[in-house]
């Protein structure tokens, strides 16, 4: 797999981190400022991916077309929508900042995978969608920041996965030809972003795909653990 491969791009969410809990805790946490029902984790499971904006505001405007909502004291009825959302994302940001890493556990096989990538001196990066400072705190408390020489966020450039700009920026800054770096993620979305940068891409079976069968997104590879990139 490994063949022609002279550096490897890592997504975090789903990928290295199954980090589900902490997103359920904090969204409910944000409902519960907002007096709104809490949120089910296949909900959760279905919307993560696409950077805390997306996900914030499909919770939130799901939970408000509840039925138990109608007529409620919910603060978020009475405030104009894009006001609501900026309001839940300032909320749902606030009690992430406690919750990161609390909730979340590295999937089985992570470990060795990084350490048997970083025994063939490969140049390692992690590009995610989540916000940069968050993703920085989760892999320290993790364990997993000394085997990255580069971490970009989904805030780190003009437009997310699965737009190919991020791959492309982050290929510049491990010096290697897309081509030739190979992308590990967990979703339609990084293989999106893959096949339009030109990398190749491994995708998880075990992670968030939007609820969709992950063989069905573009891949070059499908693996049930990191520890199968040394294979």
């Amino acid at each position: 797999m490994l063949d022609h491969i002279q550096a490897v791009i890592v997504d975090l969410d789903g990928t290295m981190v199954d980090t589900l809990g902490d997103f359920v805790v904090a969204l409910n946490h944000t409902l519960d400022d907002l007096r709104l029902p809490p949120v089910d984790r296949g909900l959760v499971e279905r919307s993560v991916g696409k950077g805390s904006e997306h996900l914030v505001r499909t919770v939130l405007d799901h939970q408000l077309a509840l039925p138990e909502v109608a007529g409620s004291d919910a603060l978020a009825l009475s405030w104009p929508r894009e006001q609501i959302h900026a309001l839940a994302l300032e909320r749902y940001q606030h009690h992430y900042l406690f919750i990161n890493g609390q909730h979340s556990d590295v999937y089985p096989g992570v470990v060795e995978g990084l350490q048997g990538l970083l025994a063939t001196g490969l140049p390692m990066a992690c590009l995610t969608n989540k916000p940069l400072a968050f993703a920085q705190a989760l892999l320290e408390i993790k364990g997993l920041d000394g085997y990255f020489s580069q971490v970009f966020g989904g805030d780190s450039f003009e437009r997310k996965k699965p737009d190919p700009l991020p791959l492309l920026k982050t290929c510049e800054a491990l010096g290697t030809l897309p081509a030739q770096t190979l992308m590990v993620g967990d979703s339609q979305n990084d293989a999106m972003a893959a096949r339009a940068a030109g990398c190749p891409v491994a995708l998880v079976t075990y992670g968030y795909n939007h609820g969709d069968p992950i063989a069905e997104a573009p891949h070059d590879w499908l693996l049930d653990s990191l520890a199968e990139l040394l294979d």
